[in-house]
């Protein structure tokens, strides 16, 4: 009768958690999770010990569980583990439900966050004819604008049975801008002598600047007026001097101007020879 060999080749191991240890805490039921702390679609959610993602050891079978796990990174020495390993998982959703879940969370969300908004700037009124220029008419200006708003406005001036005007209404019967306008009138002409003599004195000022200003410079070119004057007769017989010397050239084998240049070249000379007699003067 044959003997049966004994197999010494260690077998593979499937890749699942066999433990049958159960940890003490308290079952995790997946509908009181956060939806997006929870993951159906992969089987996989946050333990609420250690706060990391952990998957679900068999969940579709009647007791599942979380995988146990480390609370430190991968590769760490001497790992301590999570006291939420091995504990029961409740699953009472489907990942349908869960999904559903989590959409609403998302509008909901979305819905919290504040818009910025950009509100548009309020428009003013627009001012008046006479507000605006208010501060640049003088007197005279002024009187013109309310006269001519007077005999254009029913309501700040007097008229016959025939139309024509008898005089101007009572301040206090007056529109807006007649009110305005005789204010404006008043104002400028009380303080037309004081703008005179302000702008007289302004005038005077500049006049004087100006005629200092040319007293300056008159006395600044005094200084320098000879030397720019001796730069000027040099600089005037130094190009007179090469022009003698192209028209009249010393070398025999230098080339020789045509009468168009030489024409040229004695115009340019009759210039500078005045220049130069009008400098030495």
């Amino acid at each position: 009768m044959p003997t049966r060999t004994r197999d010494l080749t260690a077998q593979k191991r499937p890749r699942r958690t066999r433990s049958r240890a159960i940890s003490t805490l308290p079952p995790l039921v997946v509908s009181s999770l956060k939806p997006h702390e929870v993951d159906l679609a992969y089987s996989t959610l946050v333990c609420p010990t250690c706060r990391t993602w952990v998957p679900i050891s068999a969940p579709h079978s009647a007791r599942p569980k979380l995988v146990p796990h480390h609370t430190e990174k991968a590769g760490t020495e001497d790992p301590i583990r999570c006291p939420g390993s091995h504990r029961l998982v409740t699953i009472n959703l489907t990942v349908d439900q869960w999904f559903r879940r989590l959409e609403e969370g998302l509008t909901q969300t979305a819905g919290r966050r504040s818009t910025r908004v950009i509100r548009k700037p309020k428009t003013g009124s627009t001012p008046a004819v006479m507000q605006i220029v208010g501060g640049t008419v003088d007197d005279k200006t002024a009187r013109k604008l309310y006269e001519a708003h007077v005999r254009g406005c029913s309501t700040c001036s007097v008229k016959d049975d025939q139309g024509n005007i008898l005089r101007a209404a009572d301040l206090t019967s007056r529109c807006t801008d007649g009110r305005r306008l005789a204010q404006l009138a008043a104002h400028t002409q009380r303080l037309a002598p004081a703008r005179r003599k302000t702008q007289m004195d302004r005038e005077d000022w500049n006049h004087r600047r100006a005629w200092g200003m040319r007293l300056l410079h008159e006395q600044q070119w005094q200084n320098v007026s000879e030397s720019v004057a001796d730069a000027d007769l040099r600089r005037v017989r130094d190009t007179l001097a090469a022009l003698i010397q192209t028209l009249n050239p010393r070398k025999a084998d230098a080339p020789q101007l045509t009468d168009w240049e030489r024409a040229h070249l004695m115009s340019a000379i009759t210039l500078l020879a005045t220049q130069e007699e009008q400098l030495t003067r």
